[in-house]
């Protein structure tokens, strides 16, 4: 069974195994020992902070119980932009006309901004491809949705997630081909591996005026809003669950930023505290999210369940001990699948 719960300080070593399989264009988590080692420290304290912070980064591994494997990676940033600007293109329309010439124009143009300063951002969402069936990429990207709907006061009531853009088959990034490129001197992939631990200083010398895309290259302007190849199914889940493509893009591959309040999420909407009741027979009702109520000890899984009786399910043991709960302990669930109710 998988269960999904914050890192620890003896996930480095699967954590840097994640990082080697990554490849080019995920900024978040790459081959690099420094990188690695950073975020394990901001995720281990953003579990053992005596208070709130203002930023936290809040680290979730998902782990099969049976073998004690982690295979999977998820992330939530309390608040961007505060310590370091957060830089993003806006899409935008300006208007050419000229009535003498009978001429009008649309033409579309990307604007530098900071207009997510203070959002919460869902990161670092990662499944090696091994373990991407039977719905264990929604069971890792949703279980923040639990914590989310669990603990609202470490986040801002608007969510953000950046989309991996679109590159080819051997790493390229068109938009970076036809845009970054032209202000350093470094391929994609170099570009990327910078970034990850200085995206600032990059961002910082990207020109500041508004750009008209017509002036990029074709493959440039096709690749704006596009998300990558092994993207596209966490960009489906998570607009299925209610975030929408605004028309921000990443200033360096160009892929889309995705973004919603966090109340208007199905998930977040929809959950519901229930009690546990523990039996040694599979339930056959439908498959729900399943996580526990703690901060520090947070397990999401995922399970059918069927009712024991007002606001109480049936669960395995196999589930409960995943969870760590016991008899009559509360829950919170959500069914899977968005359109579903319990």
């Amino acid at each position: 069974m998988m269960v999904v719960r914050p890192i620890q300080a003896n996930d480095h070593e699967a954590l840097r195994e994640l990082g080697r399989k990554t490849g080019p264009g995920f900024t978040s988590l790459q081959d690099n020992d420094e990188q690695v080692a950073t975020k394990l420290e901001a995720g281990l304290a953003a579990f053992t902070a005596g208070s709130v912070p203002v930023e936290a980064l809040y680290l979730f591994v998902m782990e099969d119980t049976e073998t004690q494997e982690v295979v999977g990676i998820c992330g939530i940033e309390s608040a961007v932009g505060l310590s370091d600007p957060w830089y993003n293109y806006r899409v935008g329309t300006l208007v050419h006309a000229s009535r003498e010439l009978d001429v009008y124009n649309q033409i579309s143009t990307l604007t530098i901004t900071n207009d997510h300063t203070g959002y919460s951002e869902l990161c670092t969402l990662f499944l090696t491809p091994e373990a991407r069936h039977s719905k264990q990429g929604s069971l890792l990207s949703k279980s923040r949705f639990m914590f989310l709907a669990e603990f609202p006061q470490r986040f801002n009531e608007h969510l953000i997630a950046e989309m991996r853009g679109y590159s080819d088959e051997s790493g390229v990034s068109p938009f970076w081909e036809g845009l970054g490129r032209h202000f350093f001197s470094l391929d994609f992939a170099e570009a990327d591996k910078i970034s990850s631990m200085d995206k600032v200083f990059i961002a910082e010398l990207m020109p500041k005026n508004t750009i008209y895309t017509n002036l990029l290259s074709k493959g440039a302007q096709d690749s704006i809003g596009k998300t990558h190849e092994a993207t596209t199914p966490a960009r489906r889940l998570l607009e299925n669950e209610g975030l929408r493509y605004t028309g921000y893009i990443d200033i360096f591959d160009g892929g889309p930023t995705l973004e919603a309040r966090v109340n208007d999420i199905r998930a977040i909407q929809e959950s519901q505290y229930v009690k546990v009741h523990i039996a040694d027979i599979p339930p056959d009702g439908e498959t729900y999210l399943i996580s526990t109520t703690e901060f520090s000890q947070f397990r999401c899984c995922m399970s059918p369940i069927s009712r024991a009786g007002k606001n109480v399910i049936t669960i395995t043991p196999d589930v409960a001990s995943a969870l760590n709960v016991i008899e009559s302990s509360t829950v919170r669930i959500v069914p899977l699948s968005s359109g579903r109710r319990f």
